[in-house]
């Protein structure tokens, strides 16, 4: 069982205003780290965010969802930034390779381990958004600016390495890209819960490893029956 982040003091003194969104984000990505996201009730974090207006939160976001959504945009936009600059980097080479798309899955998460903007939170919370996802994701969902970045880094991604990945893995019903997506989110949050010290470079190009094994392993014979089988059923 990981040890649970320490739980940070909370500043004295109450106060409420045009910087109350971003004081309510700040200490919902810590509480909801550190809990879970349903452990934590909107009243402790609007307590916690020192606001005296106890509809702040509803007010601001509408409800957990909206908050949870709020700290998921919060953070993919720097995150799909990073992904497009790497995508951006390797267009239109002809020597791509299946480590290259797993780089440009792990590299842009790697960054928020240690950021000071709540990056760390996010990524747990993220983990425990895609960990309990047992389907595809709507986009207007809390989690779904994960998949659906606004620069449509994700779409871009699969377009460019579905080639690469062996035949009968992409799509239904294996979906294994969706799967290395969140084999990656729930890595790295996991990761970020152990917390410091980290050894960046290693765990980066260890998990680098991983995900691009996960992309580019072959169907056993076994697996090509069962999906012949289910073909011909339907």
């Amino acid at each position: 069982m990981s040890t649970p982040a320490p739980v940070r003091p909370r500043t004295s003194g109450r106060r409420e205003g045009s910087d109350a969104p971003s004081e309510l984000i700040t200490a919902a990505e810590r509480l909801f780290a550190e809990r879970g996201i349903d452990g934590v009730s909107l009243r402790e974090i609007t307590r916690e965010a020192n606001q005296r207006n106890t509809t702040a939160l509803q007010y601001h976001f509408g409800d957990r969802d909206g908050l949870v959504r709020a700290i998921v945009l919060k953070h993919m936009e720097t995150v799909a930034v990073r992904r497009e600059a790497l995508l951006e980097m390797v267009a239109g080479r002809d020597n791509l390779t299946l480590r290259d798309g797993a780089t440009m899955l792990v590299q842009p998460l790697i960054a928020k381990l240690t950021s000071d903007d709540g990056g760390p939170e996010f990524l747990q919370i993220a983990a425990e958004l895609l960990h309990r996802t047992d389907r595809w994701i709507n986009v207007e969902e809390p989690v779904g600016p994960v998949i659906y970045d606004h620069l449509s880094t994700l779409d871009r991604w699969s377009e460019m390495f579905e080639a690469l990945m062996p035949e009968g893995s992409t799509g239904a019903p294996l979906h294994r890209r969706f799967a290395v997506i969140r084999f990656t989110h729930i890595e790295v949050g996991r990761r970020a819960r152990v917390g410091e010290p980290i050894d960046v470079p290693l765990f980066t190009a260890q998990l680098v490893d991983m995900v691009t094994g996960l992309l580019g392993a072959e169907l056993a014979e076994e697996t090509k029956k069962l999906l012949s089988a289910r073909t011909d059923g339907h």
